[in-house]
């Protein structure tokens, strides 16, 4: 999988790098959609944000070696392993020719984004602490519904998601483009998130927490996932164009997405099963 070329275009582009959620996944059952953990990496023109560490990161730092790609701002969601386990093994982070803009929001446990970093890698669970990253790393700490001027008329805003731990929503807007990315989160059945319509207003696209099937979601209502069901009333109540299900559960093989895609195609059109590799633009 090779990411967009820097300067191929002015358009806000997403390429979903990992689209598992809680760990990867292995064996001939899990080809077609992907088995790495959430990572997303947005193109605005030349400019690059990269949305959640898990092991998606890594193929995705492979590409940032060769392309010519040297700053761009990682956003995590939250520090649960499989949107962090990426980190240690992220070769830009190794390199002193890059310039990392590190962000995260308030966690439970958690008082600075650097110390997300400090907690992942250390013994006996890692044995290469953060001093060995080489490359200039800025560490922000981000506030309940903060904005970010990214510059090049790149703006992002965030909300608080329903996650135990905490989470954090981002919305990206450029080139009078929106995507916003939306895992992980629970909902109350039968009740819309009027905070959550409010932030993917109008948004062409985003990403959603889609773990589970209406059907299914009470056995796990307090693991802080949502369902595909309601990724469509959130994005028909938003008058969001398209939204993308991510955050694919291990029990989904290739045959299971396969189901819910066909019954996206059939009932919800403009709910896409994301698959790792998979490339939008805006």
């Amino acid at each position: 999988m090779q990411s967009i070329n820097p300067g191929e275009t002015d358009d806000l582009s997403v390429t979903f790098w990992g689209t598992r959620g809680t760990r990867m996944v292995t064996g001939d059952g899990f080809t077609r959609y992907g088995r790495k953990t959430i990572c997303a990496e947005v193109r605005c023109g030349r400019r690059v944000i990269v949305l959640d560490a898990g092991s998606g990161l890594v193929p995705l730092g492979s590409a940032m070696m060769g392309n010519g790609i040297r700053a761009f701002d990682l956003l995590l969601t939250h520090a649960h392993y499989d949107h962090v386990e990426g980190i240690p093994f992220f070769e830009p982070f190794y390199d002193p020719g890059f310039s990392i803009g590190f962000w995260s929001g308030k966690l439970k446990g958690i008082d600075r984004t650097r110390d997300i970093v400090d907690g992942l890698m250390k013994e006996p669970y890692f044995p290469i602490r953060r001093e060995k990253f080489r490359a200039g790393i800025r560490y922000h700490d981000l506030e309940d519904g903060a904005s970010i001027d990214l510059g090049d008329g790149i703006m992002v805003y965030t909300m608080r998601l329903h996650h135990p731990g905490g989470a954090t929503g981002y919305r990206i807007e450029y080139g009078g483009k929106r995507f916003a990315f939306i895992t992980d989160t629970a909902h109350a059945p039968g009740q819309r998130d009027a905070a959550l319509v409010s932030f993917l207003k109008d948004a062409d696209a985003f990403a959603y927490d889609c773990s589970y099937v209406d059907e299914e979601f009470p056995r796990f209502a307090s693991f802080g996932h949502s369902t595909w069901e309601e990724a469509e009333r959130l994005r028909k109540e938003a008058g969001a164009r398209h939204v993308f299900g991510i955050h694919h559960m291990p029990f989904r093989d290739d045959a299971a997405l396969d189901r819910i895609a066909a019954r996206m195609e059939r009932d919800m059109a403009n709910c896409t099963v994301t698959k790792d590799g998979m490339q939008i633009r805006l």
